[in-house]
């Protein structure tokens, strides 16, 4: 029960920020719940209509009772705000669809304001709808439809639909107008707050007399003492047409309690406090902290104090677009490893500050996900402090830290970052993903973890994003820019894997920069690859640059058979390296030099062998590919080019 009593001390904390933050922002009182409304009825302070209105896409906080809040089939009535099929009494003469509910709805409100808990807004509600009039002025309000005194169920005129028919949800192409949600204005001289959703008096009146009721008090399994049980947990967590819960046992006939349990108070006891606070905070949290989401599933990072902290799997690219922009040249000669984690340090000690996060604050990680519409399943928890978790995200940050490719406001980018969550997922399986909601939350339920725990990195996701970037001729001819994503993400996960691995035989920390002095055969063949590509695509006249150079479109199977494919290649290669020497013969002399000089570097067996090549091909690829971006052929030497690499395009070089 961990993370309940975490989510129950959380809501004081968001509590007491509610002053200073605008209604929508606030932590929802305990005893309400939030509901999507259709209809907004004002009346006056005497229980007389006055106007009624359509509402679109309007989410309100309205009084619950611990049984309605958790409503999902049956009547159960809302105490203030419900459905017409509820607060009319004259719903069943227009014909409507569904059982009425009006006798337990003006039941349970008559009891609230008989009791010494009343409010004079709520009385005129009561007052009003006594009348049995709901339908009817809604109607002449032009706000619900009839025809030959029955509510309408399907719109056959020529026209376009009214508004409520097309906000209703429909069920076999008909909407039911029982179903539309009524909340309350109440218009009393000199109280300047009409709405009763937003009126604080209201919500303490409400939770006064709902909290006096009941009297089950027993063991609360989350805080050690006896207060008054739940028999009921609340849902629309996520938002307000989630169903499905985290604590829910009503199943007394299947497998719920057999041999362990007589009852589910056995099972798990939880004050009627705890649950609606922790929920409460819950829905307070996810609607406004650090949040990643992928359908239903979902995963938060919140400080206990209510304090802001940084998105666990963010920041991405734009974050640290600006980070290495100290100087308009990025040397590709040297390690930027160290001035990238400087910069990365001074970033997180920046939200620090900026956050007011104390080294030890506490902070909750947790992950939620939907087994069933009405199931709701903890996929991970953990606590850590500040510190911890900050720094987690800064070695994520700097073990993946890699050149990627991103579009900036119109213009493609090279910056250094670790790659987003989602980027990660589109690397590794790209648009298979899109009819494999199952793969993508099982791929991101592994990767969460090597985020904020700093766990290895699983080799079959790199190697898959490993295969998917080699596999340049699946690209299509405008997906260069798709291509060269990928080639990033994969270098980092590349990166990290072999930075994070156990086995210490394959650990190696890798360089974001071009190692000139690396011997590895893999990595060689890599510096090859890439300078083989960039003779080819200089070469290449104008009309010619969309088209496949031979070492992109043998990628793969370089990578399988390195030393035959790599005699192909340069085979290939004669004709433009001729071009070359006719056009650009300093760039030619250039090229072959740098050739002559990694291969020279190769172990003549190593050279000759068909051996496949690992995943550490392709960072040899990638950093001579941005060396050979950064870098210019004048008078025959290789110089830095004075324009800043990060904007240059990759198709349009200069020799």
């Amino acid at each position: 029960m961990t993370w309940l009593t975490t989510l129950y001390k959380t809501y004081d904390e968001l509590e007491k920020r509610n002053d200073t933050l605008p209604f929508e922002q606030q932590v929802m009182p305990i005893c309400h719940t939030l509901q999507n409304a259709h209809i907004h009825i004002v009346i006056n302070n005497r229980g007389e209509c006055l106007r009624a209105e359509v509402l679109e896409k309007a989410q309100i906080v309205l009084p619950a009772t611990e049984q309605s809040a958790g409503r999902s089939s049956g009547l159960c009535a809302h105490p203030l705000a419900d459905k017409i099929q509820y607060v009319a009494k004259d719903y069943a003469d227009f014909g409507g669809v569904k059982k009425p509910g009006f006798e337990l709805y003006q039941a349970q409100l008559k009891a609230w304001c008989d009791s010494g808990y009343s409010h004079p807004a709520v009385t005129a509600v009561l007052q009003y709808i006594a009348k049995g009039t709901v339908v009817a002025d809604l109607i002449a309000e032009k706000v619900l439809h009839q025809q030959d005194r029955k509510l309408l169920t399907k719109w056959q005129d020529a026209g376009e639909a009214p508004t409520l028919l097309k906000t209703l949800p429909k069920e076999k192409g008909l909407f039911d107008q029982g179903s539309a949600l009524v909340c309350w204005s109440v218009e009393t001289p000199g109280e300047p707050q009409a709405k009763t959703w937003r009126d604080p008096s209201i919500q303490q009146s409400w939770i006064a007399f709902d909290s006096q009721n009941g009297d089950n008090s027993a063991l609360c399994y989350a805080t050690g003492e006896n207060k008054l049980v739940a028999s009921n947990h609340p849902a629309k967590i996520r938002h307000s047409g989630d169903k499905a819960k985290l604590i829910s046992a009503n199943d007394k006939s299947g497998y719920t309690f057999r041999g362990r349990f007589l009852s589910n108070e056995e099972a798990c006891n939880i004050s009627f406090e705890v649950t609606q606070k922790a929920h409460n905070a819950l829905r307070c949290l996810l609607t406004k902290q650090s949040v990643f989401r992928n359908g239903d599933q979902v995963y938060l990072a919140w400080a206990v104090s209510g304090k802001t902290v940084p998105k666990a799997t963010e920041p991405d690219f734009i974050d640290f677009a600006n980070l290495l922009e100290t100087s308009n040249i990025v040397d590709h000669t040297q390690d930027l490893g160290r001035e990238y984690a400087s910069q990365l340090t001074r970033y997180f000690n920046g939200i620090k500050v900026k956050n007011q996060l104390d080294d030890n604050e506490q902070i909750a990680l947790l992950g939620l996900d939907s087994a069933t519409p009405g199931r709701m399943g903890i996929l991970y928890y953990r606590e850590t402090i500040a510190k911890e978790f900050l720094a987690r995200l800064e070695q994520w940050q700097r073990d993946l830290g890699w050149q990627q490719r991103v579009k900036i406001n119109e213009h493609w980018r090279w910056v250094y970052s670790a790659p987003s969550l989602f980027r990660v997922l589109d690397g590794v399986y790209g648009d298979v993903l899109k009819s494999a909601d199952t793969l993508k939350k099982n791929l991101i339920t592994r990767l969460y973890p090597c985020i904020v725990e700093g766990k290895s990195i699983p080799q079959d996701i790199m190697q898959s994003a490993f295969h998917r970037a080699i596999n340049r001729a699946a690209y299509k001819s405008d997906q260069t820019w798709l291509w060269l994503q990928n080639v990033g993400i994969a270098c980092s996960l590349i990166k990290g894997f072999y930075i994070r691995t156990t086995n210490s035989i394959l650990q190696k920390e890798y360089p974001m920069a071009l190692q000139q002095d690396n011997t590895s055969r893999d990595y060689l063949f890599g510096r090859l690859l890439a300078v083989a590509n960039k003779i080819e695509k200089i070469a290449l006249s104008s009309s010619e640059t969309n088209r496949l150079t031979t070492a992109e479109r043998f990628m793969t199977q370089f990578v399988n058979k390195p030393s035959d494919t790599w005699l192909n290649i340069s085979n290939a290669l004669v004709p433009y390296q001729q071009r070359l020497f006719n056009n650009y013969q300093g760039y030619d002399k250039a090229t072959k030099t740098v050739i002559s000089q990694i291969t020279d570097m190769f172990d003549p067996a190593d050279f000759t062998s068909n051996q496949k090549l690992s995943p550490e091909f392709l960072l040899g690829f990638h950093n001579q590919m941005m060396w050979l971006e950064s870098h210019k052929v004048e008078q025959g030497l290789w110089v830095k080019k004075v324009t800043d690499t990060q904007t240059t395009a990759p198709l349009e070089e200069t020799v």
